[in-house]
């Protein structure tokens, strides 16, 4: 179809090109005696009955060219389409933002098919009600028991020991088959290469859809590091570590109230547990082992962030095998959301060493 579609379509302009005379001597498509390669471009012999092949003509010939090529991409990009948020299908845009540099503006969809965002694991109401604008944002990814957050490898880091921006995937345990959100480092590549683990950044939270729900500051710091949970630019929470000789320290405040601490016994201890000025638990942080080559060789580490019980309904298949955390009381929606930013900070802090020559 197309060859004869293009076929007809130079027919019709080699006859406006030379004339509907000449090419009325054929029946099809008009073979002609062009000038021999030594006689000058543009002039014929005179008893010569052949086209007179000059610059106007091949100028005619290229813009007919272009416009054809033209169609062609403009059918082949109609062709192609992704989708959006509300299902619809739409062309793709300039660039993408899928996880861990697969080519996607929209995370929302793998190979064509939308991801859709799992279910809470937890009921939201009660303890976990929204009680501000910031906390109804910020539900469809903190609403859950568990969260399996996930460093990718760094390729250029492993090999050649140039720092990359880290970049998370977010799994809830109840529902594996997708990620309930991603977050990516965006930070300066001249602070990544010569401050490394004290380098100011910014780390972006979103939802499977791209959705941007709050965000974490991390300024430079010199000798204790600070990490700030915002959304929509408002700050609701922040975590101080405090120096220590060994020890790993880290105050959790919301707003200017200090809900919880962590005080980890040292290096040789990867569980961070979360508590209150009783003593009482309120989360944990888990720091995985995923095996040797990945310990000793890359900086992707994998987290374990336990908010408490999960609603019976959500726990099916190997969800049933999770040992749920027993909390004294449950984290808020905000207080969450530092927690998520303690974890980002640990893995800066401590995990994060195979940076450099």
């Amino acid at each position: 179809m197309n060859w004869t579609r293009s076929s007809r379509f130079w027919s019709n302009t080699v006859r406006k090109c030379i004339g509907e005379d000449r090419c009325a001597r054929t029946s099809l498509w008009p073979v002609h005696r062009i000038a021999p390669g030594y006689r000058h471009f543009g002039r014929r012999i005179q008893s010569d009955d052949s086209p007179l092949i000059d610059r106007s003509f091949l100028a005619k010939l290229w813009e007919a060219d272009r416009k054809l090529e033209g169609s062609r991409e403009k059918r082949k990009r109609h062709r192609i389409g992704n989708y959006d948020r509300n299902g619809t299908q739409n062309r793709i845009g300039q660039y993408d933002r899928t996880p861990f540099g697969k080519p996607t503006l929209d995370a929302t969809f793998v190979e064509g098919k939308p991801w859709k965002q799992p279910p809470p694991s937890q009921s939201v109401s009660g303890f976990l009600e929204p009680h501000s604008p910031e906390e109804v944002r910020v539900a469809p990814l903190l609403a859950r028991s568990n969260l399996l957050i996930t460093r990718d490898i760094e390729w250029a880091n492993l090999v050649f020991g140039f720092e990359q921006e880290n970049r998370y995937a977010i799994v809830d345990v109840c529902y594996p088959q997708s990620p309930v959100g991603l977050i990516r480092e965006q930070s300066s590549i001249i602070a990544r290469q010569l401050l490394r683990l004290r380098r100011p950044f910014v780390a972006y939270i979103t939802d499977a859809m791209g959705n941007e729900l709050f965000r974490v500051r991390r300024p430079f710091w010199w000798i204790t590091s600070s990490i700030y949970a915002e959304v929509d630019g408002k700050e609701i929470g922040v975590v101080h570590r405090r120096w220590h000789l060994w020890r790993r320290v880290y105050d959790l405040y919301l707003g200017n109230k200090q809900f919880a601490v962590v005080e980890n016994p040292g290096f040789w201890s990867w569980t961070f547990t979360l508590k209150d000025i009783d003593g009482k638990v309120l989360a944990e942080v888990d720091r995985d082992w995923r095996g040797f080559g990945f310990e000793i060789f890359t900086d992707a580490g994998q987290y374990v962030i336990r908010f408490g019980a999960s609603d019976p309904v959500s726990r099916t298949g190997a969800a049933r095998e999770v040992q749920e955390l027993e909390v004294a009381r449950h984290l808020t929606l905000s207080e969450r959301a530092v927690a998520v930013a303690l974890a980002i900070s640990l893995d800066n802090d401590y995990f994060s060493r195979h940076g450099g020559w």
